[in-house]
């Protein structure tokens, strides 16, 4: 960091209990009247009833439900490279981003980081173990008003995988490693064509033709070893295994046998049904919800959502669109309980974390409190284990 931020809040402050009346509570099987009060940022009270207990604030009926959880998120590097070339400070990106992703409602971040690179350096330059170390530097510091944790995005088609993920500890703390492989030609970039739409509006340089040969060459190469290497790194740091986007029931099956625990966009229906089979959730993107498709071309979420076979949700590379999609699903079930779970219990169980992601006593008070007066819900509150984030 070049500057270090004062704390944003004291970690023994006495702000971390409030009361909220006359509210919609999304409970885990159905959403009742009634408030809910928090002390020492737990839940220490939920009741039903439209009364207001003498201190609590009326909410006139607006929703009040657990904070987001979002397992997987390009957001953080965006604002640390916002145009091609430009490296912006990190620890302003970094706060940045936290006050962006509180302001839609979430209270959980995995930040996705990359690791892997060509070892020239000139396709991507190695990052996440200092922009790791930041990170974990500015939470230490009380500096965040979300609650931030790790996701390593092993990148199997590298030249430093395996030296990069050797570089982080048990104690840093790494909640989630997804196994990518974007080698042209099959998962996400079945389609060759919308590979070269996506390549050369967000890179370009190399020639396209030249870049498929250099990604081919290296899954060859180093495929199979760096998939093998960073299974065995995530056991080494104790993450959640994750595998990204699975395209036939092969390669679920293969995901299985590895012990993934979570599947991230799998690209087809069929894809997706294995991963049921398999007792593994699925996970796909909100702004895949919210488009009504992939910008890949690949299987629709609602698709998914009316077979019944989506079960978390993330906002990828929009924040806003978590909270959003979810009111999607909500239409679309006609069930608010079971939409709001994709974005809060259902995440929340598949990293591990059993202490938030519910309205109910004794869980961390994360909360978010919205209106929704229109189409799109309006985020009027965010509290984060009982403080007010936004």
């Amino acid at each position: 960091m070049t500057a270090p931020f004062a704390p944003l809040r004291d970690a023994q402050a006495t702000d971390r209990s409030g009361h909220l009346a006359d509210a919609t509570l999304v409970l885990p099987d159905r959403a009742v009247r009634g408030h809910i009060r928090w002390e020492d940022g737990l839940i220490a009270e939920i009741e039903e009833g439209g009364h207001v207990p003498e201190g609590a604030t009326p909410c006139g009926g607006a929703i009040v439900m657990p904070g987001l959880v979002e397992l997987h998120t390009d957001n953080l590097e965006r604002h640390i490279q916002p145009r091609p070339g430009v490296d912006w400070p990190h620890d302003a990106a970094l706060v940045a981003h936290d006050r962006e992703l509180a302001s839609t409602g979430i209270t959980t971040v995995f930040d996705a980081m990359r690791v892997g690179s060509a070892a020239d350096g000139k396709d991507y330059a190695q990052y996440a173990r200092g922009l790791a170390s930041e990170m974990l530097s500015l939470r230490a510091a009380n500096a965040f008003a979300i609650d931030h944790r790790l996701h390593l995005r092993a990148e199997i088609c590298s030249e430093t995988l395996l030296e990069e993920l050797a570089r982080f500890c048990p104690d840093d703390e790494v909640g989630i490693v997804s196994l990518m492989d974007h080698t042209p030609g099959q998962r996400q970039f079945r389609d060759i064509e919308k590979l070269r739409v996506y390549y050369e509006g967000k890179h370009g340089g190399v020639p396209f033709e030249e870049h498929i040969a250099i990604l081919k060459a290296r899954r060859a190469k180093h495929g199979d070893a760096h998939e093998a290497g960073a299974v065995a790194e995530a056991r080494r740091l104790g993450a959640v295994l994750a595998s990204h986007d699975d395209t036939t029931a092969a390669q679920v099956e293969v995901s299985a046998a590895h012990g993934v625990a979570l599947a991230e966009f799998p690209t087809t229906r069929e894809a997706a049904a294995a991963c049921r089979d398999a007792g593994i959730p699925v996970m796909m993107g909100a702004p895949n919800v919210i488009r009504g498709g992939s910008h890949s071309g690949n299987v629709s979420a609602a698709e998914l959502a009316e077979a019944g076979l989506l079960d978390i949700l993330s906002s990828d590379y929009v924040p806003a669109a978590l909270l959003l999609a979810a009111h999607h699903l909500a239409a679309l079930w006609d069930d608010l309980p079971r939409a709001v779970a994709t974005v809060t219990s259902a995440p929340a169980a598949a990293s591990g974390l059993a202490d938030r992601g519910r309205l109910d006593v004794g869980m961390r008070a994360d909360m978010i409190r919205i209106a929704l007066d229109g189409p799109t819900p309006l985020v009027q509150g965010v509290w984060s284990a009982g403080h007010r984030a936004a």
